[in-house]
């Protein structure tokens, strides 16, 4: 009897199996072009959190600032004939990056500075507070501020290319197609390209090689001459413009609001934790990994419990790898 049900099964698996292969495959594309410009936020915390040592609460606001400056810059863009609806969005993106930039700057002379870099030498046996404190109150004016600004209405960067897509196939027998959206996949390759060219300046130019020596050892790279305050600064600037790029080019693809950077946030540092603490690449990985499980967890589960399956699967990683995926386990002396 079991034989016979079975068999009057297969046939229903076996035409069901065309359909599961296209949500599968329109899942895994969705997920590595999301994940791209999660890897890219990641990034911009894995820098602060790499060279600093800080666990910046605030980040996700300064993503969602960097929203909000590529969305009023797409409104006074897109009027220019040259650059339009097409073109407009990842300018706008990439604009945000150097406004965020002077903020980050200039917030983290007036403030960051206080309790991090030499001057929190006395605080270390007191612990972390004064900086989880003062990065929490950052966020909380940020967000308030943002509030007050610029209202509590969802918005987002309305674009030709965020509706259309590219058709890939028919495959599997002209049964399977596959919708690759037109607007993410340009943001996911402008992602790409910035983490390339960030890496590139790490490894390549004496700005990078002053932010590994600030990071590796700061008592030592005063010795040697560098501004380590300075590096400090580079560094905090340079992390929340890049994770503000990233924002922007979220903004054409999701609505937000003064509040979209605590969803955000935990999403960051699930993906640096995963991908290794201080590690570039494997913040990168770390955040394209995070869009995949986000993306492929909907083939079994409700769109409400995709932030359950990020966590399901940081735990287990935590559990058989605490170093992170791409992460190597050391000592800092």
């Amino acid at each position: 009897m079991c034989a016979v049900l079975a068999f009057e099964r297969a046939p229903g698996l076996i035409m069901d199996l065309p359909q599961f292969l296209e949500n599968f495959l329109q899942a895994l594309t969705a997920g590595l072009l999301t994940g791209a410009i999660y890897g890219l936020v990641c990034v911009g915390l894995s820098l602060i959190f790499g060279v600093m040592r800080v666990i910046n609460f605030a980040h996700g606001d300064f993503m969602m600032l960097g929203m909000y400056v590529a969305f009023y810059a797409f409104g006074m863009l897109a009027a220019v004939p040259l650059f339009g609806e097409w073109l407009s969005p990842y300018l706008a993106a990439l604009f945000a990056g150097p406004v965020i930039f002077v903020a980050g700057m200039l917030v983290h002379k007036l403030l960051v500075s206080r309790v991090t870099g030499m001057r929190a030498s006395a605080l270390a046996s007191e612990g972390h507070y004064a900086q989880l404190i003062l990065t929490l109150g950052i966020a909380l004016v940020l967000q308030n501020g943002a509030l007050y600004l610029f209202g509590s209405a969802p918005v987002s960067i309305q674009t030709p290319l965020a509706s259309t897509a590219w058709l890939v196939g028919p495959l599997h027998g002209e049964r399977v197609e596959i919708f690759v959206n037109q607007g993410q996949s340009i943001a996911a390759l402008i992602a790409l390209a910035v983490v390339l060219v960030f890496v590139a300046v790490m490894n390549r130019t004496r700005l990078g090689k002053a932010l590994r020596a600030a990071a590796d050892n700061p008592v030592a790279a005063v010795y040697m001459g560098i501004d380590v305050a300075r590096a400090h600064r580079l560094a905090f600037g340079l992390g929340v413009a890049i994770t503000a790029i990233g924002g922007g080019l979220l903004a054409s693809s999701i609505s937000f609001q003064p509040y979209v950077g605590l969803e955000y946030v935990i999403v960051m540092y699930a993906g640096v934790v995963l991908g290794g603490l201080g590690s570039v690449p494997g913040a990168f990985l770390g955040g394209l990994t995070i869009g995949l499980v986000q993306q492929l967890s909907t083939l079994f589960l409700p769109n409400q419990l995709q932030n359950a399956a990020i966590f399901v699967m940081f735990l287990v990683i935590v559990l058989l790898r605490p170093q992170g995926l791409f992460g190597t386990a050391a000592r800092r002396t």
